[in-house]
């Protein structure tokens, strides 16, 4: 079994040129940011990166440069998983297997795509077991798009078995779900990563060794520090858990444009284009950027408190 992959794994954006190309020159800045802002890790490719708007020369290409810019420094996983069809599945999976990730992640939507139950799933899941590379660690991620496709607990025991995983991206939205899951894994090596902010610091404290939420694209330090510290201030921690759930709630207000405004504001790039988005965000959202300008407010003012604190 590969080495665990935990801690905070922002899912990354894909920057694109107000053209509609990937820029890699914002790509880097932005790897360089989430460096410096307390990622563990990095999850390229996935529903955040817009990967089912990329072909898949995008997908790989970038895979393979976010592999590069990081050089070791943090582990990289990767997905690209997008297809329903087994033949394109083990065609794309393939591809992003070589793409140098330390990780692959497996969508478990595309692993039952007519949504058939369990014997589908296993079916799926054995044909692309027998067929990609076995000296390369998986991921499981329970992506909400095309539809969110929940483990039982029957087909995470079968993939801990497969011994060929090291993390799930929980997507259960659920404490007591997290919880149980957190037990079936117990001493597997499979990482069970909560992706909620709602529940994020409970999750935390029963034992999910990190956070890989969509917010990790403004405030990744701020879980890192709930994470590693909130113990031993639960009053800040428990202030600050509330506000990451408020701000969260802003993921409905054209996310993932809405970061790529904030990193707009920041230099990172220069564009808040989306390929998934095909209307004028501050037109649908009212006031979106006066949202923004209260979840950077917030940001800020917790940022302050924790380097407040006394030297531990």
């Amino acid at each position: 079994m590969a080495h665990r992959i935990d801690g905070i794994i922002p899912v990354m954006l894909t920057p694109f040129t107000d053209a509609g190309e990937i820029d890699y020159p914002g790509l880097t800045r932005l790897i360089e940011w989430y460096l410096a802002n307390g990622a563990d890790a990095l999850f390229a490719v996935c529903q955040s990166s817009e990967m089912q708007f990329l072909s898949l020369a995008e997908r790989v290409d970038l895979a393979k440069f976010v592999v590069a810019t990081v050089a070791g420094r943090v582990p990289v996983v990767v997905s690209g998983h997008i297809s329903d069809d087994l033949d394109a599945q083990v065609e794309e999976l393939t591809a992003m297997a070589a793409t140098g990730g330390d990780a692959l992640v497996l969508v478990t939507n595309h692993l039952d795509p007519k949504n058939e139950g369990t014997e589908a799933f296993r079916r799926h899941l054995s044909h692309l077991l027998e067929r990609l590379p076995s000296d390369i660690p998986l991921g499981l991620y329970e992506c909400p798009a095309p539809y969110r496709r929940l483990l039982s607990d029957e087909e995470l025991r079968l993939c801990i078995d497969s011994g060929r995983f090291v993390l799930l991206k929980d997507v259960s939205c659920d404490l007591p779900t997290v919880e149980r899951r957190l037990k079936i894994a117990e001493g597997s090596g499979l990482a069970i990563i909560n992706a909620n902010a709602a529940i994020a610091r409970d999750a935390m404290r029963a034992g999910s060794p990190g956070f890989t939420g969509v917010f990790t694209n403004i405030h990744p330090d701020l879980y890192r520090w709930m994470r590693l510290h909130g113990d031993r201030h639960p009053e800040l921690a428990d202030d600050l858990a509330t506000f990451l759930v408020v701000a969260a709630v802003s993921e409905s207000l054209g996310y993932p444009a809405f970061a790529k405004m904030y990193h707009q504001r920041l230099g990172t790039f220069g564009s808040i284009r989306c390929r998934v988005i095909q209307y004028d965000v501050r037109e649908r959202f009212w006031a979106l950027d006066a949202v923004l300008d209260k979840v950077v407010a917030g940001t800020d003012a917790f940022r302050a408190k924790i380097a407040a604190l006394p030297a531990e």
